[in-house]
């Protein structure tokens, strides 16, 4: 199946055998608009535009009474515990009712042989912050386990159904939510890199490797190297990977993998051209992406762009979400008020990029970008 605009780039979104309904399975692809590299056109042009609420933040977040209200209520064991399995079934049913098969998905991860792989790409030196080890996304291990590893396909795509809910399958919503982030990106490095290419790209907190594929199609003259903190997910990105370059996949030749810190990567400085942490900040905490912050400025090139893609505190349809499905997000997700209270462009200006712009590149999502100045 293949979904193509007028003047496309593509990129591609695989997903595993198992996805059924929507008529999805493995090697589909997702086709978005591109602007060519030369064009300086404003992002607002090659972008729709969506509606920001009337708050700077949802008044379920930081210091608001209903906020506190909420955070007593998880704060409570015995119904933290039911929000959390209620969390995780919205999630299924969402993507179950779209026609992926979220049980399937996992199955298929779990019976494969992607467990050679975490022996691979494991870094054994890795420290763990104590942030990463807290209980998240309804796993009491966080991202350091199989179960959480095999999930992550189907959850993105059910992520992905709830923040376009007009879109007609996990196809078209994908298209649209990494159309606008990726197009984001694209613009502001053509208008504001002062030339240089994009021959270097580093997904940070890269997951199972969706983000650093989608990356590696959009810029198809650049090595990209997915960089996560989780073996388990890095294991899933290596075994899915190795499959397509063997259907003759040519991205995946140009895609490496690093178990490391976001925030101490230890790759050389001023070594990439593009920085990207896609639905990465919202599980940390704010003194956490100060320091992935700091990092990403000491790797990128003078001229580099940096993109931080992720809830959009003034969405206006994240501002108006029912208190019940607010709570529930809340659950599973105990960096949430840091992050709604977190003045992100500010951030980015002390520590030193310039030309930060923020935009709603989907319903529910900004991607706030910014550029090392050249000197």
């Amino acid at each position: 199946m293949e979904v193509r605009a007028a003047g496309a780039r593509p990129f591609s979104t695989v997903l595993p055998a198992g996805t059924t309904g929507a008529q999805l399975g493995r090697g589909v692809t997702v086709c978005v608009r591109a602007l060519p590299s030369s064009t300086s056109t404003s992002v607002s042009s090659a972008i729709p535009s969506y509606e920001e609420g009337e708050l700077e933040r949802p008044r379920y977040a930081g210091d608001d009474p209903v906020s506190r209200f909420v955070s007593s209520l998880i704060a409570i064991k015995p119904l933290f515990n039911v929000m959390k399995v209620a969390a995780r079934q919205v999630l299924i049913g969402t993507a179950e009712k779209n026609g992926v098969s979220w049980r399937g998905m996992s199955d298929e991860i779990l019976a494969s042989d992607v467990y050679a792989e975490k022996e691979l790409v494991e870094n054994k030196s890795v420290v763990y912050p104590d942030y990463y080890l807290q209980e998240f996304h309804a796993y009491e291990e966080g991202n350091l386990s199989w179960k959480a590893a095999s999930e992550v396909a189907p959850a993105t795509l059910s992520m992905m159904l709830r923040a376009i809910p007009t879109a007609q399958s996990p196809a078209e919503a994908s298209q649209i939510l990494r159309g606008g982030w990726l197009q984001a990106i694209n613009d502001h490095h053509d208008m504001h890199s002062g030339g240089l290419g994009v021959s270097t790209v580093l997904d940070v907190g890269c997951s199972i490797g969706e983000s650093t594929r989608a990356l590696a199609d959009w810029f198809p003259s650049a090595h990209v190297t997915g960089l996560d903190l989780s073996p388990y997910f890095l294991a899933v990105a290596q075994h899915m990977e190795k499959q397509r370059a063997a259907a003759g996949v040519e991205s995946a030749r140009r895609i490496s993998w690093v178990h490391a810190n976001g925030e101490c990567t230890g790759l050389p400085a001023a070594s990439f051209d593009v920085v990207s942490l896609a639905f990465v900040i919202h599980e940390c905490p704010q003194s956490a992406i100060r320091g992935l912050l700091k990092e990403a400025f000491r790797i990128l090139k003078p001229g580099g762009t940096v993109a931080l893609t992720d809830n959009s505190p003034k969405s206006k349809i994240i501002q108006n979400l029912p208190p019940a499905i607010f709570t529930l997000m809340k659950s599973t997700e105990p960096w949430m008020d840091e992050y709604f209270t977190f003045d992100l462009d500010g951030e980015m200006e002390k520590i030193g990029f310039s030309n930060v712009k923020s935009i709603l590149t989907d319903p529910r999502h900004r991607t706030v970008t910014g550029t090392v100045p050249s000197h």
